[in-house]
Parts: C-alpha cells; sequence; structure tokens
C-alpha cells in the first residue's frame, strides 16, 4: 500500500522568493536540500513583478484565491482566475506577475529532470496517475479514496497529500488539484 503524508498550509512557516519579491510556503521538497526534483508551494502575491528564475526546471501555476493574475510569459500575456485551467511554462522563461484586483494565493508544481503535471480536480471522478508518485492539493476538504480500502479518509482544505508510490487511482469529492511527478515504473 502507497504511503502518504498530510500537510497544511497553515502548518507551514512563509519564506521569502528567491528574488524577494513575495513569500511562499514549501509543502514538498523532493529529495530534500538544492537538488529537488519535485517542489510543490503556495505562494503569497502581493504585488507585481517578476517570478524567480528557476533554470532547467517545468513549472505549473494555479490561482487558489483572489481575482486573479496576468501572466506575461516572453511576449504572450496569460489571464488566469480560479476556475482557470493551470499553466505550465518553462522556469527558466521570463515571467511577470500583474495582479487583477489585489493579493492572490497561488500553487506552484515545479519539476527538475522528471516528467509531470497539474491537472483541475473533477468531484467524485477518478483519476489514474500515470506517474511514480502524485499528491491532491485540497482547496475545499472532503474525503479522497484512494485504490486501498485503509487509506480512504477525510482531507482538509488548503492543504496537501502526497503519495511516494502513486496509487492505481484516485477519487475526491471535494475541490482541488492532482499533480504528478515521475514516470511510473512498468510491471515486471
Amino acid at each position: 500500500m502507497p504511503a502518504s503524508s498530510t500537510v497544511r498550509v497553515a502548518d507551514v512557516t512563509p519564506q521569502p522568493w528567491r528574488n524577494g519579491g513575495g513569500e511562499t510556503r514549501a509543502l514538498l521538497v523532493r529529495p530534500r536540500g538544492d537538488r529537488w526534483q519535485v517542489r510543490v508551494s503556495v505562494a503569497d502575491v502581493d504585488a507585481n513583478g517578476p517570478f524567480s528564475r528557476f533554470p532547467g526546471v517545468q513549472r505549473w501555476f494555479a490561482v487558489l484565491e483572489g481575482a486573479g493574475v496576468v501572466l506575461t510569459i516572453g511576449s504572450k500575456e496569460h489571464r488566469l482566475g480560479r476556475d482557470d485551467d493551470a499553466i505550465g511554462f518553462r522556469g527558466d522563461a521570463g515571467v511577470r506577475c500583474r495582479l487583477v484586483a489585489g493579493a492572490t494565493r497561488d500553487l506552484n508544481l515545479m519539476l527538475s529532470g522528471v516528467p509531470g503535471g497539474m491537472h483541475r480536480v473533477v468531484p467524485g471522478q477518478a483519476w489514474r496517475p500515470e506517474a511514480r508518485e502524485c499528491g491532491l492539493y485540497a482547496t475545499a476538504g472532503g474525503r479522497v479514496e484512494p485504490s486501498a480500502a485503509d487509506e480512504t479518509g477525510p482531507m482538509p482544505a488548503n492543504a496537501l497529500r502526497w503519495w511516494s508510490e502513486a496509487p492505481d487511482s484516485l477519487v475526491f469529492d471535494g475541490t482541488g488539484w492532482w499533480l504528478a511527478a515521475g514516470t511510473k515504473a512498468a510491471p515486471p
């Protein structure tokens, strides 16, 4: 049975962004240290400005709270709000953020050297992660049901649950985001 762990945003101390332009809460860093491959964080954005650059990293970004943002990636603008899909972009891209109407809280998935992505939860619909490990970020609480019955249980709002070995399928009756990292090993 794949093991999982849960961390609430409120239990993580905010840290300044790499470029000093905001604060973030790192909910997951695997492996720990400077050579991470997977990082999940929640950022509070209070002002317009550039994103930190992360060369060699694939980033995924979604708005959790607030009226939204306009991200300028290269010469193209992307307007994102709470109801929009996540956007993926290279970490070395020049990205500027403009707030639509006040501060936002945003979810970030960063992957270094591993494939993956971030997808909106469809409440009650099974998700089959084609990944080595995976997570659920809940924007509203609910019940999560992995493929093994003994892992079924409540999931608090504003929290990340991470499986170090992705179950075959997951179902969540709340709202949030599925996160996937790595390639699932082929059966022997």
